[in-house]
């Protein structure tokens, strides 16, 4: 019954109930996840963690999809929780860990490319945009943003991750299943539309198409001048003028939201030039791929005096630099992650070395645990997701076993993840219900399961 967690969160099994909605309650049933479920909860001696697992594992299918058939073509709008609206960015972290299933499931398979071409719709309607609604009738309680978003659109915070995470969907079907049916007319032009506005953000001539301007009393909610945020000499790299947390940048060059962006451009070459053999721009996504890795490495790379040479968070080209991480992805603590050729690269080696250090200033130690927080949610808080994505990038079996064992002791007795907890009370949450984390705990699970079976 014991696992090398040791014994002092257990509680009697009997306690641990499920808190998934009844069967006729869940959103989406996929017979694979339900399968894979049973077998990973069967041999974790840890009954804790089973419990947790199967909380939230299902969590995004169990509560956040909207799936039906438009116009013959499936058609997948997927929530973010507890707010009724579709991010492009968390939508596609919803269902990652799900995506090697498909091959074994016909209707979680309609489910991604629902999910594909609903992603479609929205960067088509305005790539400027991180959140959506289904229903264009809805009204956005940011409605008196300025300009003044489309119908359908929730928000329009620029965030290059949003489109970066629309190519990582559609390569990552596309890639397990060999299912070119994907990428249609509407898919080519959303693609070329995410590379237009990619260019338009390099903001070459110094302007850019974008503003944005909300009355809040939160500071990080909006650009300073007049929502163009602060100046930048250009580089080669895209400016956002947000961050994956939603929260305005410092410095417009956001550095691992371009190294997302450098992975993105090669993935589409790759697509154009093999399968839908348009050589022209797949030439023009690989060059802009090598023009931001240039970039990042004139711009963003500085010796530090503990670590050696590291990532800055964000850059003006000026030579100012911000040295940080945020819990959400990408960050540069997730570049590992989200393609593994980060791994064994030296600079990323010591990035990470630093920013599990009291030299990073968003990484908090208190009495509950220690972890990655975010300015989004202050100067006190943790993240789950910030120290799922320490697990899910380490090769350090005693680091993975920490990471659990601060995981299994901050979920404050809900058995779900959290967007932050204060570092010194994890009961002191925010968001009862965040899917993407959720289903992030789910995927660490699965891969420790397959790759350290004895921490479970």
């Amino acid at each position: 019954m014991n696992s090398i967690l040791g014994t002092n969160f257990l509680k009697v099994p009997e306690d641990f109930i499920s808190k998934r909605p009844p069967l006729d309650k869940r959103t989406f049933v996929s017979s694979e996840v339900e399968k894979l479920i049973l077998r990973v909860k069967s041999v974790i001696k840890d009954k804790e963690l089973a419990w947790m697992f199967e909380n939230c594992y299902p969590n995004t299918l169990d509560t956040t999809v909207d799936y039906e058939v438009i116009d013959g073509r499936p058609d997948t709008f997927i929530i973010t929780g507890d707010i009724d609206a579709m991010w492009l960015r968390d939508s596609t972290a919803q269902v990652w860990p799900y995506m090697p299933l498909v091959q074994k499931d016909a209707e979680l398979k309609n489910l991604i490319i629902g999910l594909i071409n609903r992603q479609v719709k929205c960067v088509l309607l305005d790539p400027y945009a991180n959140a959506f609604y289904k229903d264009l009738t809805k009204v956005s309680k940011w409605n008196d943003d300025m300009p003044k978003s489309k119908a359908g659109v929730h928000e329009r915070k620029w965030e290059i991750d949003s489109l970066c995470y629309t190519v990582r969907l559609a390569h990552g079907y596309f890639n397990l299943t060999d299912d070119s049916s994907i990428f249609d007319d509407n898919w080519d032009k959303a693609m070329k539309l995410i590379v237009k506005t990619f260019r338009a953000e390099q903001r070459k001539d110094g302007t850019s198409p974008y503003t944005f301007i909300r009355k809040t009393s939160r500071m990080t909610d909006a650009p300073i001048f007049e929502g163009t945020g602060r100046p930048i000499k250009y580089t080669g790299l895209i400016c956002s003028m947000f961050r994956p947390s939603d929260d305005a940048t410092l410095y417009p060059y956001l550095i691992p939201s371009n190294l997302f962006a450098m992975v993105s451009l090669r993935q589409l070459a790759k697509i154009y030039s093999e399968v839908l053999k348009d050589n022209e721009f797949a030439k023009e996504c690989n060059d802009f791929a090598i023009e931001i890795e240039n970039a990042v490495n004139t711009y963003a790379i500085s010796e530090h005096l503990d670590f050696g040479k590291i990532y800055a968070y964000e850059v003006d080209g000026f030579g100012n630099q911000v040295f940080m991480d945020d819990a959400n992805v990408p960050s540069l603590m997730s570049l590992a992650y989200l393609n593994d050729k980060f791994q064994n690269e030296p600079i990323y080696k010591n990035t990470r070395a630093f920013l599990i250090s009291e030299d990073n200033p968003y990484y908090l130690k208190g009495e509950a645990a220690e972890g990655q927080g975010s300015p989004h949610t202050g100067k006190e808080k943790i993240w789950p997701m910030g120290i799922i994505l320490r697990a899910l990038t380490s090769n350090n079996k005693e680091e993975i076993k920490k990471c659990l064992k601060m995981l299994k002791s901050t979920h404050a007795d809900t058995g779900f993840m959290h967007e932050a907890f204060h570092k010194d009370d994890p009961s002191a949450y925010t968001r009862d219900w965040f899917a993407w984390a959720n289903t992030l705990f789910g995927e660490l699970i699965i891969k420790v399961h397959s790759e350290y079976p004895e921490l479970l």
